[in-house]
């Protein structure tokens, strides 16, 4: 009980904060395209998956902010699509995961979102999201 993280209890699975669905983009999707697509559904963050819908990267609103930042030494950043600011590879746990295995991820690895996978044919198939603003809304109950 007195261990750092065991106020968020072991007995609250990912499955139970976690936003179910994923809104999806391909590699070879514009960043127009991308940001177009944040916008319409109001997210802050794309998973990118393959053709077989296997998850490949996550692109995210600060993503596309960096690449802003850079438009100036790329001639053609009208050209740049979700592979090349894409974070990769995607940062993920199980749906049946601890809570307190997410928040470490995030943690750690000092990210707002982790990509909530089942495996499939050795791969992450992509089924929600758990992200900091999840985690947040749930403080009361941890």
């Amino acid at each position: 009980m007195g261990e750092p993280g065991s106020q968020m209890g072991d007995e609250v699975k990912v499955r139970e904060w976690m936003h179910l669905g994923v809104i999806t983009c391909t590699p070879e999707t514009s960043a127009e395209d991308v940001a177009e697509t944040m916008k319409l559904h109001d997210v802050s963050a794309l998973v990118v998956v393959d053709v077989e819908g296997y998850a490949v990267g996550l692109i995210s609103r600060t993503d596309l902010v960096n690449a802003t930042f850079v438009q100036p030494y790329f001639r053609h950043w009208r050209g740049l699509s979700a592979r090349h600011l894409m974070s990769s590879p995607v940062i993920s746990v199980r749906e049946e995961a601890p809570i307190a295995e997410a928040v470490r991820l995030i943690h750690e690895r000092r990210i707002h979102r982790v990509v909530v996978t089942v495996p499939e044919s050795g791969r992450e198939r992509p089924i929600g999201i758990l992200s900091v603003t999840d985690l947040v809304g749930h403080l009361k109950e941890a």
